[in-house]
């Protein structure tokens, strides 16, 4: 049978029709669908305090500001844990013991390949307090110098008004006056260089007595 024109772009519009009322349901559940998919995951956050009692929220409940913290999907799986503050010391704390143990591997490691006998950590100590004990006593030098000078100016001072009970006595001269007050402040600077000298000394003969004692351990040695 023949169709005419007419007929043809009929049909055409008929099958057209057609094909978008059959698609729409399928259409419209993939649209649906697509929605449910983009929803983003509720999330809970849970933690237990020191007695163990459990706390849920969508916002972090204040009772868990001290605890470890358990962040929930909407399926009620774990996804990740907020530590809480004793978690975070905890977590310092372990890396401070592990950086000490690495400090003191670094040291032992040292002190093999510096060392080869417990006599050379002596000659070691024992030059370097030399230095320090010589160092002591050029301060004690200057500090007895310093000291003569001072007593000498006490003596000078008393000549003067407003030490000298003389009716006639001349006014304190600003250069005596200045000679006393650098006296006595270098007078300070030295006793604390001497002061500071001492502790040096000390610290020192401390650390290496440290060092001998960790070689021997080290070495095996009685």
């Amino acid at each position: 049978m023949r169709i005419n024109p007419k007929q043809n772009l009929l049909l055409v519009t008929l099958a057209s029709a057609a094909l978008a009322v059959a698609s729409a349901p399928v259409a419209a559940a993939s649209k649906k669908g697509s929605k449910r998919s983009t929803n983003p995951s509720e999330v809970v956050y849970r933690c237990k305090d020191a007695k163990g009692q459990s706390y849920f929220g969508q916002n972090i409940p204040p009772e868990c500001m001290e605890a470890d913290i358990e962040v929930l999907d909407d399926t009620g799986r774990v996804v990740r844990v907020i530590p809480g503050r004793q978690s975070i010391e905890a977590i310092q704390a372990q890396k401070a013991t592990e950086a000490a143990q690495q400090e003191n591997a670094q040291r032992d490691r040292t002190l093999l390949a510096t060392y080869l006998s417990v006599a050379d950590i002596e000659r070691l100590r024992d030059q370097r307090l030399e230095l320090l004990v010589q160092q002591a006593h050029v301060t004690e030098q200057y500090i007895a110098n310093l000291r003569e000078r001072e007593s000498r100016l006490v003596d000078d001072v008393q000549r003067y008004r407003p030490y000298s009970s003389a009716p006639k006595a001349p006014v304190l001269p600003d250069h005596v006056a200045e000679d006393i007050v650098n006296t006595v402040n270098g007078l300070q600077v030295y006793e604390q260089e001497l002061a500071k000298n001492t502790v040096e000394q000390q610290h020192l003969r401390s650390e290496f007595d440290s060092d001998i004692a960790r070689f021997k351990q080290l070495k095996g040695i009685k």
